[in-house]
């Protein structure tokens, strides 16, 4: 394989790849988001998530502005290459916007989603 890791990620036609965020002592899944080429080669520099962030067209490190970073202790991609998994330590125990511990909260039950997780600060402490 020629050029750099970075080019072994098979990209989509938008330049990203999805990304995986795993709690590291769990293995509880945290979060899905987006990164592009800048965005991975950040992480592994700077050992914190950075994702891209498509509402916002610009990098994201997590916890930017809530102070919940996630400390990377591994990158792993899938067989194919297209999909990257960080396993991650979540710091302030909280990695969804909503205040919750992971955004994965809704659990289908009887044909409707339902929250199964608490939210443990409200986002308007958090984002204030």
């Amino acid at each position: 394989m020629t050029g750099t890791w970075l080019d072994a990620i098979k990209w989509n036609a938008d330049g990203l790849v999805p990304a995986i965020a795993q709690e590291v002592r769990t293995g509880k899944i945290l979060m899905q988001a987006w990164m592009n080429r800048d965005a991975l080669a950040a992480t592994a520099e700077r050992g914190e998530a950075v994702y891209w962030s498509r509402s916002r067209a610009r990098l994201w490190h997590k916890g930017e502005a809530s102070g919940h970073v996630q400390k990377v202790c591994e990158i792993r991609t899938d067989c194919d290459r297209d999909v990257v998994l960080l396993s991650v330590e979540q710091v302030g125990n909280i990695a969804c916007h909503t205040g919750r511990h992971a955004c994965f909260y809704r659990r289908l039950q009887d044909g409707e989603w339902r929250d199964v997780e608490p939210v443990l600060k409200a986002p308007d402490e958090i984002y204030s």
